[in-house]
């Protein structure tokens, strides 16, 4: 039996134009996966009828390349027919459960931005009440279609991010703010009446409100100003009459009469009059507290709503009234946290929805006796930190001058893909991302100021969809390593092991231990673990004295490994260059400041572990004839233009690593074209993957056919070798051969 199918409109083969072009198609189908496509991308959508035995063909141009999803694959499709509620530009006016939210994404799909309007708060001398309405506009606008973008922070250039987006907009005068009201007006339903005299936590209430209903939360204070605009909306929800005071009281009026409406994918914990991430609330519907976990009535509270989240899909969005308390509660329901309670335009920077290009890893040379060191910049799993100060502190002049590791979030796949392509083209070859605590979004598996587990040993159940979600992040992202807060049991360091095959090294915080350090370990043979000591450090002096400890007793005799991490807000590039000199004086000649994906790499090789060897600088790359460079093939990134691509379109080509000297390889990795942002109709079908010691016999240790995953990971049963061979008898969709990325895992 056919599934579903519900055509709201008929295409045929006709070429659209004008208006139609804008609306768009959406796909979801059997495997859970939501497609959005607009019209004007597809070539046509041919159907004899819709009901049971029916024939459907959805065809559309992708990179040149034509493709199909035939009906068998559907559950259901929708496309907008004029008949909806549509606004002057012909767009389909969204409710708030309306929007296309895949399961694998941490937000919804928006349509990409167009003809943005900005209006800059601060030069318009705005009141935080007046922001909060401002930003609940931006979200209600914007899940239709991006079209407002608000100045809030400004410690950036203002256009940095607009910049980075390809974004061109057409300012509001700051002296009429209100006339961003009245060009949306007609998507506003009325208005959520609220006084914040009794407390400011009406305003979180008369927010959530708002964007279930397409509502704008106002003062009355800010309703006169709306009359006197000749914007009379109706009260359609007043909150005046409400007599509480407290915030535990309040958030449970909203939890006994609105939180069955939220959608649970996501919650905004947020200081209600801090006016940022209420436009991402406002988009998808989700209620919008600020409950103290510290008091214990207003952590039942806030456990009532976490227990209703899907861990290893939803997320807390914003901060906390006190870090730890927050973050950790969170944890233990297997939720992570975003910091974001400064980032602002996420349903503009979202609807970007372009691969991240991941920059290629430099080669590494060889291992030699002497000391390896790593430094780590915090605090990089705050969104609003990546969007606002580390985009002025990464323009230091100190920065590329020494090996650094800065802390990122995953999170910004999804959030702000851009935002993580701006840093990738910026980023020398002495700049290194790794994940922020503790990988997709802030967790605290272990609470070392408290000593305290939150996702306790026996909490399997817990931290397995955390790692699993964090896994498929930083591979989105391109983070292999992760900066754990603060330390991690044996179930979850099984956790990680298990679920986070991209991983090269966790790092665990010391917190500078004074009668003891916390010790390296190794996680079912090879996923290091190391301290970082000291741990957010702020200052040059702190981070030499605690290395000297080691350094101190360096014998030549083999390598060593020391790591630390520095406060950004203490000790930026333009300090931390210091380092240089200083740990050259401890030990002249014999300390190497490197990557951490380097770093990792040389740890597991002294070690004797499995390591990515195709890292290594003498590896050499031969290949089929090809389009692009051959080192594409094997250069850690397999981003589009980093991308191996065979020159004929025959569906065959090879790739040949050569190691220069044996390796007991135990595992491999395949990414393809999917693995780079490309169409998975070009993933390759057909390959095998062989080893040899000589390059004259081959070994076959894998073969696949009919292939349609994205990534092909193989673990074998250990094998010398010196060189891998991959070969490939049917390729893309389009004939020709695409290679994204190959790893090899072996050792000495």
């Amino acid at each position: 039996m056919k599934q579903k199918i519900i055509l709201v409109a008929t295409l045929s083969f006709a070429v659209l134009s004008g208006q139609a072009q804008e609306k768009v198609m959406k796909v979801l189908k059997k495997d859970g996966t939501c497609t959005q496509t607009r019209v004007a991308d597809l070539k046509q959508v041919s159907f004899l009828t819709v009901d049971e035995g029916s024939d459907l063909m959805l065809e559309k141009f992708v990179n040149g390349g034509l493709f199909r999803t035939d009906v068998s694959d559907v559950q259901e499709i929708i496309y907008v027919d004029t008949t909806y509620n549509l606004n002057s530009k012909g767009y389909r006016i969204l409710e708030a459960d309306e929007l296309c939210w895949p399961d694998d994404r941490l937000l919804p799909l928006f349509l990409p931005p167009v003809s943005v309007r900005s209006l800059d708060m601060n030069a318009a001398g705005l009141s935080d009440e007046e922001r909060v309405m401002f930003c609940t506009l931006q979200g209600i606008v914007n899940r239709t279609r991006p079209r407002i973008l608000l100045y809030n922070h400004n410690e950036e250039p203002q256009n940095t991010w607009p910049s980075a987006h390809d974004l061109s907009t057409s300012p509001i005068s700051a002296s009429r703010p209100y006339d961003l009201v009245k060009s949306f007006k007609e998507e506003i339903k009325g208005l959520v009446l609220y006084s914040n005299e009794r407390s400011e936590h009406y305003s979180n209430l008369a927010a959530t409100i708002a964007g279930l209903d397409r509502l704008l939360p106002v003062t009355a204070e800010i309703r006169d100003k709306l009359v006197a605009q000749g914007l009379d909306f109706p009260v359609v929800e007043d909150l005046t009459s409400l007599t509480m005071t407290g915030a535990l009281s309040i958030y449970t009026y909203l939890y006994r009469n609105y939180w069955s409406r939220c959608n649970h994918r996501l919650l905004i914990s947020l200081r209600p009059t801090i006016p940022y991430v209420h436009d991402i609330a406002a988009a998808c519907g989700s209620a919008c507290v600020w409950l103290d976990p510290r008091n214990s009535n207003e952590r039942q509270l806030l456990d009532r709503m976490l227990k209703d989240m899907t861990p290893g899909r939803d997320i807390v969005l914003g901060w906390y009234p006190e870090e730890r308390s927050g973050v950790g509660e969170a944890t233990k329901y297997g939720l992570s946290t975003v910091p974001a309670d400064f980032f602002e335009n996420t349903t503009v920077y979202a609807a970007v929805n372009k691969p991240v290009k991941i920059s290629p890893v430099p080669k590494r040379p060889k291992l030699e006796n002497k000391i390896y060191a790593a430094v780590y910049i915090s605090d990089g799993d705050n969104i609003q930190y990546c969007q606002h100060a580390m985009a002025k502190i990464f323009e230091q002049s100190g920065r590329g001058k020494m090996a650094l590791n800065w802390t990122i979030s995953p999170a910004l796949a999804d959030f702000s893909p851009m935002m993580l392509n701006y840093y990738y083209r910026k980023a020398t070859t002495n700049d290194c991302f790794v994940s922020g605590p503790s990988g997709v979004g802030y967790a605290m598996p272990y609470d070392g100021h408290n000593a305290r587990y939150y996702a306790s040993a026996n909490s399997s159940e817990v931290i397995t969809p955390y790692t699993q979600l964090t896994q498929r992040y930083i591979e989105k992202a391109g983070l292999r390593v992760i900066t754990i807060w603060d330390n991690i049991s044996e179930v979850q360091r099984t956790a990680y092991a298990e679920n986070c095959p991209y991983l090269y090294g966790l790092t665990i915080n010391d917190w500078e231990r004074q009668n003891g350090r916390l010790t390296a370990s190794i996680q079912s043979d090879w996923l290091p673990i190391t301290p970082l000591y000291p741990c957010y450090a702020n200052g040059v002096d702190v981070i030499t004295d605690f290395f000297n400890r080691d350094i101190q007793n360096f014998t030549g005799a083999e390598p060593m490994f020391v790591s630390a991490q520095a406060t950004v807000w203490d000790a930026g590039p333009d300090k931390l260059i210091a380092l240089k000199d200083r740990l050259n004086a401890l030990s002249p000649d014999h300390v190497n400041i490197v990557r951490a994906d380097h770093w990792f790499s040389y740890y597991n090789e002294a070690h004797h572990l499995p390591f990515n060897i195709t890292l290594l600088q003498d590896m050499e790359i031969t290949s089929s004839p090809t389009k692009t460079n051959v080192k594409y093939a094997a250069n850690g990134s397999p981003s589009q233009g980093y991308m191996w691509m065979s020159r004929t379109t025959d569906g065959t080509g090879w790739v040949q690593l050569d190691f220069k000297e044996p390796f007991e390889i135990s595992r491999y990795v395949v990414r393809h074209a999917e693995a780079g942002g490309l169409d998975p109709e070009l993933n390759t079908r057909d390959f095998t993957v062989e080893t040899s010691l000589d390059g004259e016999t081959w070994t076959v240790v894998g073969s696949f056919t009919g292939n349609i995953a994205p990534v092909t990971e193989a673990t074998i049963t250990p094998v010398e070798a010196q060189y891998l061979r991959v070969s490939v008898t049917n390729g893309g969709y389009d004939g020709c051969v695409r290679i994204a990325d190959i790893e090899v895992y072996g050792k000495h």
